[in-house]
Parts: C-alpha cells; structure tokens; sequence
C-alpha cells in the first residue's frame, strides 16, 4: 500500500485558482483518489467537502489524510452520484499513485501483477477476462479506440496467439513482440496504449464520463465553477465538447491549462495533464 504522502496532486494553483475556495463554500470532488486536491481545498476554513471514489482502498487512505475536516463521503462511480448542490466541482481523471505504485492492483506493465485493472474491486470484470476470452476482432476495436494504438492489428494476433495470460510483465513482452522491430523501442513504453485501452474497458471510463459530464453542470449553483482535469485525448476531447454543448455553462479555459516545465519536472506523471474549467451560467 502506497503512503498517504506518495499522491503528488496535478495542477494544484490552477485547481485553486478557477475553484476558488472561501468559506462557507461546498465542493465535490468527484475522484477524490489520495486526497491531494481536497486537501488544498479544505486548507481555507469554513470550506465544506463532499468525496467520491469508486476505490475504497483509495477511499480509506483519502480519509485518514482528512481526518478531523468536515468531509461527506460516498463510494461509487461518480457518473452514478444521486447529486446536490455545490459551489465547485473537481474531477482528476487520471490514474492514481495507489493504482500505478501497488504491482497488486495490476495497473503497470513496469512492475509485476495480476492482470486485474478494477478500480472497484468490487466487480468482477477484470483486464484478464478481456485478454483471455474477447475475440482477435474485439481486440483489434478495443486497443485502436480507447488506446489509439497503431499496430491495433498485429498486437492483438500475437496476444491470441499466446493466450492464456495471468501477468502484467508477460502480456507486455507480448505486445512489444507484436509490434514491428523498429517500433520496439522508444521515448514511450510499447505497452502504454494497450494497458490504457484495457485499463478504460474494464472500468468504463469514458461511458462514466459523458455520463458525468452530462450530469454535472446540473449540480452547480449559479456562479459554481467544474474543473476536469484529463490526461490522455479521448478524455479531453469529451470534456472539450461537453463544455461546448451545455448551454448553462460559460467556458474560462478556451485553450486547456497544463503544467509547467518546472512541475513536470517535479512530477513526471503531471507531463500530459490537461485541466479545463466552465462556470454555471
């Protein structure tokens, strides 16, 4: 299990900048991970939290760090929260130190692990049933849409071929045997866009998110601002569009905010953060 102190929150000026805490205020984070972010937050007295997470490991780590601020808890998919009233809205959409850190959780091709990938680990889904039991075809749509990945094709013949599969480490070695020699190696890990497909399969993750989106804006009071901070195109482009299409909501971030060369250079996994923001009309 990671330490509380291991979570690093992105973006943390921009998150206060366009929240804005003050008091007497409420705020959701709807991904509440570690606990990073609502920490920054509830450092302004008076404040009012509510925190979401469908990983209850997450959870229970998240509310030793808060103990003693007044924080409402709730486990689940946020696209599945029943809804209030807030003045501020967060989302931090990327995969938490807990899940890339714990070889358990399955998450890294670096480290050793079960092919497991749940979030909530309390389905039964898991990145192994994908691999195992989906066809060559299924594969081949799952990898190109929800990783982008340009050897869609060749990857997935070469994981069917070497089926069954119970371990992170193997499954990558597999996948970068499936790519062409010259795309083997390179400044991005061969792996990278075939576990995050998975990861986003089995977890649902942009069907919870249009969801989410959709939903959201609703929750604001007048004035309250959403702050979405995505980390890969497929997220981001949601969040983009879904912002465009709401009517209630003003955008304040016509071009996403990112971090700086000097955080990116504090916290490596902060590279491909994005955060864009709307305020209720």
């Amino acid at each position: 299990m990671i330490p509380d102190g291991g979570h690093i929150p992105v973006l943390p000026q921009a998150v206060l900048d366009y929240l804005q805490p003050r008091a007497g205020a409420h705020f959701l984070d709807a991904t509440v991970g570690l606990g990073g972010h609502s920490e920054l937050l509830l450092q302004t007295p008076g404040i009012q939290l509510t925190a979401i997470d469908r990983d209850g490991e997450a959870l229970a780590l998240a509310q030793r760090r808060l103990q003693g601020y007044p924080v409402t808890w709730w486990q689940g998919n946020f696209s599945e929260y029943p809804g209030g009233e807030f003045d501020g809205i967060l989302a931090d959409l990327g995969v938490s130190s807990l899940h890339l850190d714990t070889p358990g959780r399955g998450f890294s091709f670096r480290h050793p692990g079960p092919l497991d990938m749940r979030m909530d680990q309390r389905q039964t889904l898991t990145a192994a049933t994908l691999v195992n039991q989906a066809s060559e075809t299924e594969l081949v749509a799952l990898f190109s849409r929800y990783g982008e990945a340009p050897f869609a094709r060749r990857i997935a013949r070469r994981i069917v071929q070497n089926r069954p599969f119970t371990d992170t480490l193997r499954l990558a070695d597999t996948i970068r045997q499936g790519l062409p020699p010259g795309a083997r190696y390179g400044r991005i890990h061969p792996a990278t866009q075939v576990f995050q497909a998975l990861r986003v399969a089995v977890n649902g993750e942009l069907e919870s998110l249009e969801r989410f989106l959709e939903r959201a804006p609703t929750w604001l009071k007048p004035g309250g601002r959403l702050v979405v901070i995505s980390f890969h195109s497929l997220e981001d482009r949601l969040v983009k569009w879904a912002f465009r299409r709401h009517e209630g909501l003003e955008i304040l971030t016509p071009k996403p905010i990112t971090p700086s060369a000097q955080e990116q250079r504090q916290n490596p996994r902060s590279r491909s953060a994005k955060l864009r923001s709307a305020q209720r009309r």
